[in-house]
């Protein structure tokens, strides 16, 4: 059994921490959280002791390994985006590995001065890439694995998830806080599409504002149009008829990558494949972080026609 301490215990993608670390047979001693609405821990871990302080937290922690003679292995951090880079030093610092959610730092060069700590600590930072882990992911993974033609693949994604006005107040609507819209519900995608066909050759941005973004990516067997936006009113209207607040479409070849179910237990799944050292790391998290870094910073320009993302037009 492994003990845990946990940042971010009161936002979205804590439960599915705590759930992972509770049906990987391991223990949560302590968390933290700014905020205090964190009952959903009585669920999983009633006895873990709670800070809203970080400096009191990290007393803590360091009374449990040098006093209590009880240390903590892992940090699981699940705080937001542009404190992840902190909250990873902290844990490394405390002679802990860190799993840590995605985006897993907002700059490249983040990356670097990480590893620099990971050989001076002795201690891994693991990510949480979990579409990775998604069967059809895997298998097409597979497939266009085996295909040995250097055939490039025509390919068009598209996510919409609606959010309300409270998304562009909060720190999400913030491209310093949270790397932008682009980050905040990209990144797994651009990771999924990098992890399947490869390395990143062209990276063009034909439209970015807080709403909405699109822009064409030329990975190695891959031409992306992609489409991403949080503005309700870009949902197809089949999917406003049946009440979803949701859109979300890999088209590869015409054909559909159907990835709906099977999202339940990948946090679970991750830990596992963590735990028994097979996680995904530094250099693993980065061609990520690089496309949307240049997606945030780069200037705008006009679409050629093929390179356009249907939505756009």
């Amino acid at each position: 059994m492994k003990n845990f301490a946990l940042l971010g215990l009161a936002g979205y993608i804590a439960p599915r921490h705590l759930r992972a670390i509770k049906e990987t047979g391991n223990n949560l001693l302590v968390a933290m959280d700014k905020a205090d609405n964190v009952g959903v821990i009585d669920g999983y871990f009633p006895d873990a002791d709670f800070f809203t302080e970080p400096e009191r937290f990290e007393r803590h922690i360091y009374k449990m390994q040098h006093v209590g003679k009880t240390p903590i292995d892992y940090f699981s951090i699940c705080t937001p985006n542009y404190l992840h880079d902190a909250h990873i030093r902290m844990a490394l610092r405390n002679s802990a590995h860190a799993i840590c959610e995605k985006p897993l730092v907002l700059n490249p060069w983040n990356i670097d001065a990480l590893e620099a700590l990971e050989q001076e600590t002795g201690k891994k930072v693991h990510t949480v890439l979990q579409l990775r882990h998604h069967p059809s992911i895997i298998g097409l993974k597979n497939k266009i694995d085996a295909d040995k033609s250097g055939k490039m693949y025509d390919v068009d994604l598209t996510y919409i998830t609606s959010r309300g006005k409270w998304y562009h107040y909060s720190w999400k609507g913030s491209d310093e806080k949270s790397g932008g819209l682009v980050t905040n519900i990209g990144i797994h995608f651009f990771d999924m599409l990098g992890f399947i066909f490869g390395e990143v050759k062209n990276n063009i941005v034909h439209h970015r504002n807080e709403h909405w973004c699109s822009g064409f990516l030329e990975f190695e067997r891959a031409r992306v149009r992609w489409f991403l936006s949080v503005d309700v009113d870009f949902l197809p209207q089949k999917a406003k008829e049946n009440g979803k607040t949701t859109y979300r479409s890999i088209q590869i070849e015409g054909e559909e990558l159907e990835f709906t179910d099977g999202f339940t237990d990948l946090h679970t799944l991750t830990y596992q494949h963590i735990l028994s050292g097979n996680g995904f790391g530094l250099q693993d998290a980065k061609p990520s972080i690089e496309i949307v870094h240049h997606i945030r910073k780069s200037a705008c320009f006009e679409a050629v026609a093929e390179e356009k993302h249907p939505f756009c037009k």
